[in-house]
Order: structure tokens, then C-alpha cells, then sequence
């Protein structure tokens, strides 16, 4: 049986869209050609799968975060960005607040929103093993790196 396909209509229009050959198609980032060229903040390498950069996306960055064992951010914000992450991989902390006396802590599976314009720090838990974020911003992969705070000024930084 054939689906009634009917029912799907198109709102809006999403021309700008278009493949070359005319066709608005769904635009597929195969693994190990995602785009590296995007804002970091001192150690997280970060890549991008949709993004302005490689795909008719303009609206919308999510990319795969990594982070070596024992790392911090510096401290940054994304700007107006909303932030959406999920822990693929390891355990992590992000400090936040007046002088980044609170933190939450992820495992795997945990997801985190991170509003708009809040400084925070992301910190890989684990001494010993890798860290793997999946994050999506709008309208984009926005980082704005700001004055680093001290290790031993972040509470149970040191004694984790």
C-alpha cells in the first residue's frame, strides 16, 4: 500500500535549499568529512556535521566535542546561542555562576542546555579517558573566549 503523501505540504519556502540540480534533498556529512574549521575555546576540538560552513544549514551548528582526558575549557560563553549537549562518551563538568562556584556534573547519556550568553567552563571529569560531546547551537557555532579563571579557584577541580 502505497503511503498518502497528500497530507505533506510545504510551508514555507525552502528554495534557498536547492542542490544544483534543482532538488531540495536532505544534505548528508559522511563521517571523517566533517568540517574542522570552526570556533574553539583552548583544546576542545571541535567539528562540525551541519553547519553554514559545509551545508545549506543558516540557522543551525551541530558538531561532536572532544576533550583529551583531565581537560578544561577556558572560560567562554557562545554568545546568542542556545546550546544543546549530550554526553556521547566520559564524564563531565561544567562550571558556571558569579565567580564559578557551581558546577554540574554528566555521564554518559546526560543532555544539558546552556542558555545564551552564560560564562562557563567544560571540564572532562576523567584522568584517563576521552570525552565525546554532541552539540547543537542556534544560529551557530558561536565562542567567545573570555579571562581564564585559576585552577585551584574552581571548587573540587583539583581534588576530583
Amino acid at each position: 500500500m502505497e503511503p498518502d503523501l497528500s497530507k505533506y505540504r510545504l510551508e514555507g519556502d525552502n528554495s534557498m535549499y536547492r542542490l544544483p540540480s534543482g532538488l531540495v534533498a536532505p544534505v548528508v556529512t559522511r563521517g571523517g568529512a566533517e568540517n574542522p574549521d570552526t570556533a574553539n575555546s583552548g583544546g576542545a576540538v571541535r567539528i562540525s556535521g551541519v553547519s553554514i560552513q559545509h551545508t545549506p544549514a543558516t540557522r543551525l551548528w551541530f558538531g561532536k566535542v572532544t576533550n583529551e582526558p583531565g581537560y578544561r575549557s577556558v572560560t567562554h560563553h557562545h554568545g546568542e546561542a542556545e546550546t544543546g549537549g549530550y554526553v556521547l562518551s566520559g564524564r563531565a563538568r561544567i562550571y558556571f555562576g558569579e565567580r564559578f562556584e557551581d558546577y554540574v556534573d554528566m555521564e554518559e547519556g546526560d543532555w544539558v542546555f546552556v542558555p545564551p550568553f552564560m560564562p562557563h567552563i567544560e571540564c572532562n571529569l576523567d584522568r584517563n579517558n576521552p570525552l565525546t560531546w554532541m552539540t547543537t547551537r542556534t544560529p551557530e557555532n558561536i565562542v567567545v573566549n573570555l579571562d581564564d579563571v585559576p585552577d585551584e579557584d574552581l571548587r573540587d577541580w583539583l581534588s576530583r
